[in-house]
């Protein structure tokens, strides 16, 4: 299969597609790389398609080109395309269908066990691993990776999505993928070609004004900002035939009560469990 390359917008189509037309900063330096970040969405159904020979591991190539805490490379990613594996990973995600779609259900995980190994084996005492900051470290370390992977994947006309709610049941996904102690799958994404059905727009994000700071932080015009911002999230939600809701209610209803986090809120003696002390 040929691999379609994405269109390119304008710095002002793209700046007003991903803020709306009121709240769009001056378009600026520009280019192709900038317009492709801008059109990101996320994407929720696929075709069955496979990925061409080789993708995979350019999507890996370029995830592990992004930055790493000390070099340490603290993560891995699991790879999965097995019908029943990644069945089995879509009931943990609160039965997301789009997990079974994708050609490719990548795990990624954070990863101290690889360090671990290492430490085992030279005869050293890794002092560090027990501390959150060592946690941290491999979370961040996952979480760039996998963004340097779903940029390389968009540029190839590809569309992927964030899955975090493998998180409801980590020790699950575990036994699916065959963790060892000391490795956690953080999140999932799907990988493969949009179907049709799936296209939707670029889904507005806070304007600057909100999280752009200069010198220190300033909350000032922050209400008023979000009160526009709500208009502009109702009115996405409407043509791309989604649930109206605003962003105001959005955050409340997945913060404003521990049954949103869908058993999350036990995390630290899940992550004790499989091999993360957090200190």
């Amino acid at each position: 299969m040929d691999v379609s390359q994405p269109s390119v917008l304008s710095a002002a189509d793209s700046l007003a597609l991903r803020y709306g037309a009121e709240a769009a900063p001056a378009a600026g330096a520009w280019n192709e790389h900038i317009a492709l970040l801008l059109s990101h969405r996320s994407i929720r159904g696929y075709r069955p398609d496979a990925l061409p020979g080789g993708t995979l591991e350019a999507l890996v190539a370029a995830a592990q080109s992004a930055a790493t805490s000390s070099n340490l490379q603290t993560w891995s990613v699991i790879a999965v395309s097995d019908p029943d594996k990644k069945a089995a990973l879509a009931k943990v995600a609160a039965n997301q269908k789009h997990i079974e779609q994708c050609p490719v259900f990548l795990v990624w995980v954070a990863d101290i066990s690889r360090n671990q190994r290492l430490g085992a084996e030279e005869g050293v005492t890794l002092e560090t691993m027990p501390y959150q900051e060592t946690f941290l470290v491999t979370a961040i370390d996952a979480a760039l990776a996998a963004q340097n992977a779903t940029v390389a994947a968009e540029s190839l006309g590809l569309s992927c999505v964030y899955i975090g709610a493998l998180r409801n049941d980590p020790q699950e996904v575990a036994r699916i993928v065959g963790l060892p102690t000391g490795a956690f799958g953080v999140f999932g994404m799907c990988v493969g070609y949009a179907s049709t059905a799936a296209a939707s727009g670029v889904k507005p994000r806070l304007p600057q004004d909100v999280v752009l700071h200069h010198e220190a932080y300033d909350a000032t015009g922050e209400r008023a900002h979000r009160a526009a911002y709500d208009a502009l999230i109702g009115g996405f939600s409407a043509r791309n035939e989604m649930a109206m809701d605003t962003w105001t209610k959005r955050v409340i209803g997945r913060m404003g009560k521990l049954a949103a986090m869908a058993g999350r809120d036990k995390m630290v003696a899940v992550l004790h469990a499989m091999g993360f002390e957090l200190k």
